[in-house]
């Protein structure tokens, strides 16, 4: 959503910061037309909190990362 304050329009953005660990090494490809590297990996991020067992369940999050992102992602992530 769009908010304007004078002349200078501000964008909402919405920032999401997961700590875990990755499942599998990145798998890094190329868009052929337009020569984009793409980055796909998936993350596990425990929850904070327990259930009403006591137990502590995890998430999986499959994430892509395009450009820049993707070339640093390829390169400095591994599975651990």
């Amino acid at each position: 959503m769009n908010k304007f304050r004078g002349n200078i329009i501000m964008i909402d953005l919405n920032k999401f910061q997961f700590m875990g660990r990755l499942t599998r090494d990145p798998e890094t490809r190329v868009i052929p037309n337009s020569n984009t590297q793409v980055c796909n990996f998936s993350l596990a991020v425990n929850r904070r909190f327990a259930d009403q067992n006591g137990e502590r369940k995890t998430d999986f999050f499959n994430l892509t990362a395009f450009g820049k992102l993707a070339e640093f992602c390829s390169k400095y992530y591994r599975k651990g």
